[in-house]
């Protein structure tokens, strides 16, 4: 691989936790495919905390569950992690905090 331009090789190997050999997008791919609803989860969890401005707690889950189910109807669309998570009680009940 190289870069944009093409002036610099780029090393995009590498290895998942499980062993697997990685050398490009596809293979990433490939390998995080076996993990598909670990990734999405945590993906979940990473967005939500960035979209609700504090940690997920335990009392998240529940909903971080239904999101992920959701998501798996629509083949895990980027959209329908969003969506799930802007129609959520904890993100249209959050408040800005004091100063």
């Amino acid at each position: 691989m190289e870069d944009r331009d093409g002036s610099i090789p780029i090393d995009a190997s590498g290895e998942l936790t499980d062993g697997t050999k990685v050398d490009g997008p596809g293979s990433l791919r490939d390998g995080l495919m076996h993990y598909s609803d670990q990734f999405v989860r945590t993906m979940t969890e990473r967005l939500m905390t960035y979209s609700l401005g504090r940690g997920i707690q335990y009392q998240d889950m529940p909903l971080v569950r239904a999101i992920v189910r959701q998501a798996a109807k629509d083949n895990y669309k980027f959209s329908s992690l969003i969506l799930g998570i802007v129609k959520s009680s904890p993100f249209l009940m959050r408040t800005k905090e004091q100063s």
